[in-house]
């Protein structure tokens, strides 16, 4: 189960959950794991992002991996993903496309982090960079891409 936390009412949970389980399901990795999806504001993810990470900014997306089961089912919790919506709506205007793609693309990455993927080496990146492309292919969504600094 994909439970979304969506203050935002005009983005539809069914893509979010969607990009979630497509990655999940190219990746090989339990479709009926469950996570956490939390659309929130550049507020909370700067203060997680202190927190957590020791950088004194706000940023789009923070992933934070659970590895645990539920102890009845056995179902696995992979954690937690929390994109700041004024932040991804920013760069969707910088990028010329839709806010529903960028907050899609936003949860491929975090579930990809969630799955162990980080971009910290080259070699790393270039691993996650390919499957984030591959998912977002299949959502067709190819045209969206990671905005770097």
């Amino acid at each position: 189960m994909i439970n979304i936390d969506n203050q935002q009412d005009f983005l539809e949970s069914a893509l979010l959950e969607r990009a979630a389980r497509i990655t999940l399901e190219i990746e090989s990795a339990p479709v009926d794991a469950d996570m956490t999806i939390v659309l929130t504001d550049d507020k909370q993810l700067h203060e997680l992002n202190l927190e957590y990470l020791g950088v004194d900014s706000p940023t789009d997306v923070l992933s934070f991996p659970a590895s645990e089961s539920d102890p009845e089912t056995g179902t696995p919790y992979l954690g937690d993903i929390l994109i700041s919506i004024p932040r991804a709506a920013q760069q969707a205007q910088a990028a010329g496309h839709p806010l529903e793609a960028e907050v899609q693309l936003l949860v491929v990455h975090g579930t990809l982090h969630l799955l162990g993927h980080d971009h910290a080496e080259a070699e790393e990146k270039a691993r996650m960079w390919n499957a984030q492309a591959e998912v977002m292919s299949r959502l067709g969504l190819s045209y969206v891409k990671i905005q770097e600094a």
